[in-house]
């Protein structure tokens, strides 16, 4: 499989047709395929998952440039793929300097890993000091004796080998499924990155045939393993002393996972203020909560942030609102928590995100093996960076945070689906009775927050003592970074929901129009998904659009209107209403200050 980031392709009968932003899987069977026809292999993928275009078939003159991720070089359309390939994107790891965003692109295979040479001179001198003390027959924890209980047991030299591979083959005791392919690179990459810092006495020779396996693709799951290398022209690792303790010793798991899902809540957080922003348009509600300054009196910073968004969506005198005009004199004073509190409530969210993320970061680039090898130091020392409490707290406090924005959305969605809070239609359908609209929509999105209340519960509050108690207290890290990924996913589908309930009530107030940037939201959603006219098999869209969502191409259409509201220091609006007394006129809108 082979991923070509497509920046621009037109058509001339359907007019422009902009391939942004979405990663599309195209096989190929020969390397020496170019890229001309990886391109528009790709774009025929792309216009077969368009509703009503027609296909291929009726996009004519068809031109395209094809680059390298992250905006590189044009490639040439008659070169081929292999000759690309050889050339591809790497990622250089170093053990210093890996985020959370660079993990998760890594998982998805878009880059390749190599190392720098002052990481692989660190790893170099790491080794050489173990090599001593194995050859000086020294007495050292993980490297000439057995692992916990068994750490006063000293292993002789000829059976150092087969300590490593045994330690390996003893610590395959997991059960379940397999994590995913793109899961298991975020693994192998991270711990490729943590063997980097040089601090855990792999020897370069090993760390450099991870990293082939790696940029291969040749993953530990896949029960073909012994075929699979030798297709790649890859070698079984004979592991040397130490080296089976440096492969499994760490954080790694609770770490790739805990990226995974900082990043996607990162992601469904910002979309989270867009979506709201529909429904506080839909059930006529008010901007005013959002004025700058009553947010400058309680400067946390995601809550600022959030309050920014809002304005820059609903600004009425540089996005006229034909909806927010209609009732601007109606005789509501304030609109409901779930509306009004936007800021307060996601704002927080952001800010654990923000917490959430520096601790995922500051674990990927750390050093988590047992013992440490300094080797400007000519020492080993037994330690405990390898405890997993710093990630485990850290995102059993993602989870708590981030299923608020599905709480919030869940009481939303009931705003919009209740004729008596929102004056549409009951479950915003026509024909009630006969059709049941987001009736059971909604109750989906109950019983997914419902079920996210238990999984906030703090795994990392537990501990079970094993390894016949030398191993007495663990953080169960494991169990917070997965269920904090099953969070953050109903997260998602519950915010789905929201965004398909708040565009379904755009159909009952037209003719009228929402702002500009909302409006395009709404055009990206019924790209994928029609108007409700009667009932249908609702799961397949609310899939679409939660597929939105996980692409960030909710983020992406609006995202250029806040930005440019942001910097341009626009005036602020601050529309005149019945509801917001004041003695004197309104004085003219001061200039805002631009949210750093």
């Amino acid at each position: 499989m082979l991923r070509s980031n497509l920046a621009e392709a037109t058509g001339s009968t359907t007019g422009p047709i902009h391939i942004r932003d979405e990663w599309l899987a195209v096989p190929c069977r020969d390397p020496t395929y170019t890229i001309q026809w990886l391109g528009y292999e790709a774009l025929k993928r792309y216009t077969k998952n368009k509703p009503d275009n027609g296909g291929i078939k009726a996009v004519k003159d068809i031109r395209f440039v094809a680059r390298r991720c992250q905006g590189q070089g044009l490639l040439d359309g008659d070169d081929t793929i292999e000759d690309v390939l050889e050339d591809n994107d790497f990622v250089e790891i170093d053990g210093n300097s890996l985020t959370s965003t660079d993990l998760v692109n890594l998982g998805r295979g878009l880059y390749k890993i190599k190392l720098t040479s002052e990481a692989e001179n660190g790893v170099v001198k790491s080794r050489e000091l173990l090599d001593t003390i194995v050859k000086e027959n020294k007495v050292v924890y993980g490297i000439t004796t057995g692992f916990g209980k068994f750490a006063r047991t000293v292993i002789p030299v000829h059976k150092l080998k087969e300590l490593q591979e045994n330690l390996v083959r003893s610590h395959s005791a997991g059960v379940g499924n397999p994590l995913s392919p793109e899961r298991t690179r975020m693994l192998l990459a991270l711990r490729i990155n943590v063997l980097a810092k040089g601090y855990s006495g792999i020897s370069l020779e090993t760390l450099h045939r991870m990293i082939q396996a790696f940029n291969a693709s040749c993953l530990s799951f896949v029960p073909e393993k012994g075929t699979v290398l030798e297709a790649h022209g890859l070698k079984p690792i004979s592991l040397k002393p130490k080296e089976g303790l440096a492969l499994i010793n760490g954080t790694q798991m609770i770490t790739s996972l805990g990226a995974e899902a900082v990043e996607r809540a990162q992601a469904i957080a910002r979309q989270a203020d867009i979506i709201a922003a529909i429904t506080l348009e839909v059930l006529k509600g008010t901007s005013k909560a959002f004025d700058s300054d009553i947010h400058a009196l309680r400067p946390h910073p995601g809550q600022i942030e959030v309050a920014m968004r809002f304005r820059a969506l609903l600004d009425s005198d540089h996005h006229p609102s034909e909806i927010a005009e209609s009732h601007r004199f109606c005789d509501r004073v304030q609109d409901a928590y779930t509306m009004r509190c936007c800021p307060q409530v996601h704002g927080i969210v952001n800010d654990t995100i923000d917490f959430t993320q520096k601790i995922i970061n500051t674990e990927i680039n750390s050093a988590t093996d047992n013992p440490m090898v300094f080797a400007e130091r000519g020492e080993t020392i037994s330690g405990g960076n390898f405890h997993g409490e710093y990630p485990a707290k850290a995102l059993d406090f993602l989870a708590i945070g981030v299923h608020e924005l599905a709480a919030i959305s869940e009481r939303r969605i009931e705003r919009l689906c209740n004729p008596s809070l929102s004056e549409l239609p009951a479950f915003l359908v026509n024909e009630g009775g006969l059709n049941s609209g987001f009736m059971i929509a909604h109750c989906t999105a109950a019983s997914l927050v419902s079920e996210n209340k238990v999984l906030c519960h703090p795994s990392s509050v537990d501990s079970l003592s094993t390894s016949a108690a030398t191993e007495d207290h663990v953080s169960m890290g494991g169990w917070a970074a997965r269920k904090a990924l099953r969070v953050v996913e109903h997260v998602e589908q519950v915010l789905a929901i929201e965004l398909l309930a708040a565009c379904q009530g755009i159909e009952f107030l037209r003719p009228l129009r929402t702002t500009t940037p909302l409006e395009k939201v709404y055009d990206l959603v019924r790209s994928v998904v029609k108007p409700w006219i009667k009932d249908r098999f609702m799961s397949p869209d609310i899939e679409a659009v939660h597929r939105l969502l996980l692409d960030q191409k909710v983020w992406n259409v609006a995202q250029p209107y806040i930005e440019k509201y942001n910097m341009e220091l626009l005036p602020e609006s601050r529309p005149t209403s019945p509801t917001a007394f004041s003695l004197d006129p309104p004085a003219s809108p001061r200039k805002r200050i631009r949210l750093e």
